[in-house]
């Protein structure tokens, strides 16, 4: 292993230092097994995963969100989780939160939640069902062992939703951290940088 090699395994310890023993709260009375965050914990992660093995943990960081139809940018932080119990998917789920300049929370913002079904030729799918009444299916592949990009097959809205008509996503590892970028056509609006943030694992 080379010298960079293993400064990054020593730099993954140490990070792990204050997450390792951390997990999302189990249930002691389900017959199945609870869903896990935590690598070192519950079932096995199904080898059909193990392309989005690093994305597995509970992440909480910061970002921004801006569009020409909005008011912005705003910054905004949030937890996203992502687990799995063991079979051929992972389990996608994002809260976030506006805040003010000066870090304060304003109110709840976007929720989504949904799936990760990786494909036995390195294809992922992706579900996603949004709280403003948004269904998006997103296809895409690994760029490589610790990045993936993906782009909106169908969008479907409900009556009263916003008008999506298409969404891109790039998730990647940036020393250690997990940093995304989202790109949308909405509104009458062209593709275009929508939000980015940067979380940081506080589980697993």
């Amino acid at each position: 292993m080379t010298a960079s090699g293993d400064e990054a395994i020593v730099a993954a310890e140490k990070r792990a230092e204050s997450t390792r023993d951390r997990n999302l709260p189990l249930w002691d009375d389900l017959p199945i097994p609870n869903d896990t965050a935590n690598l070192r914990e519950g079932p096995n992660l199904n080898d059909a995963c193990l392309a989005l093995l690093p994305l597995v943990g509970v992440w909480r960081g910061q970002g921004e969100v801006d569009y020409p139809t909005i008011d912005g940018p705003r910054k905004f932080a949030q937890q996203l989780t992502i687990s799995h119990d063991g079979r051929p998917f992972l389990i996608h789920e994002s809260r976030a939160w506006l805040l003010d300049d000066e870090g304060n929370v304003i109110r709840p913002a976007a929720r989504e939640s949904g799936f990760w079904r990786p494909q036995a030729d390195d294809t992922i799918e992706l579900l996603l069902t949004h709280n403003t009444g948004i269904v998006e299916l997103y296809y895409g592949k690994p760029r490589n062992q610790t990045s993936w990009e993906l782009g909106t097959d169908a969008v479907i809205r409900t009556a009263t939703a916003k008008d999506v008509t298409a969404a891109q996503r790039l998730y990647g590892l940036i020393e250690g951290s997990l940093g995304y970028v989202e790109e949308r056509a909405m509104v009458g609006q062209e593709m275009q940088p929508h939000t980015s943030a940067l979380l940081h694992r506080v589980v697993g």
